[in-house]
Order: C-alpha cells, then sequence, then structure tokens
C-alpha cells in the first residue's frame, strides 16, 4: 500500500502569526522599537515581529529603515500601510506569498 501524498495546496511552512494573506502580497505587523543600538529582527511581540532600530522616530526615520530592513529579509518591495506614528505598524510585502514570507522570515525569529 503506497503512502498518501500531499495535497496541492497544502502548506509546508506553518505561518507565524504576524504574517497575514492580501490581495497583493502579505501584511506584516510589526513592533518597532526605534533608537536600538543596531537594527535587527528580535523574535515576537504578542502578535508582532518585534524589530529594533537604530534610527530615532523622527521625521519618518524608523519607518524608513523598518522598510529597508524588511526588504532586505523578503528581498520584495514593501511600503507602510498603517501605524505612521505609532510602534504597531503594518507593512505590506507586495508579490509574496504567505509561504515564500513564512520561509523568509523563519532565520530572523
Amino acid at each position: 500500500m503506497s503512502p498518501p501524498s500531499l495535497a496541492p495546496r497544502e502548506r509546508l511552512v506553518n505561518t507565524p502569526i504576524f504574517l497575514s494573506d492580501h490581495p497583493e502580497g502579505v501584511v506584516v505587523e510589526c513592533w518597532v522599537v526605534p533608537g536600538a543600538s543596531r537594527t535587527e529582527v528580535k523574535g515576537v511581540h504578542a502578535d508582532a515581529l518585534r524589530i529594533r532600530v537604530s534610527a530615532p522616530p523622527e521625521g519618518g526615520r524608523a519607518n524608513r529603515e523598518v522598510c529597508k530592513l524588511l526588504e532586505k529579509i523578503f528581498g520584495a518591495r514593501v511600503e507602510l500601510v498603517a501605524g505612521e506614528t505609532s510602534r504597531r505598524k503594518q507593512v505590506l510585502v507586495r508579490g509574496i506569498d504567505l509561504d515564500r514570507a513564512g520561509q523568509a522570515v523563519s532565520g530572523h525569529v
């Protein structure tokens, strides 16, 4: 008797809670800590990806640094869609699906 095959659309990666599907890609829930000693992903805070950035929050510098870091991690264009003046932000990663996003971020969490 042969083993059952995987369903064609079955996920091979568990999707992290901070990622959600969007018609144009994936939305990443972020918790941002500005003014840190270095820019890095530092795990998960509640249901958001915790990101420390060395830039201060003034003039949108921390937001730009968050986007730059996420572009490097996901290898895709990103844009801030919510939370411009808040620590809690939503960032849209364009042209990527949940499985690929989960794989890209797995080494950083």
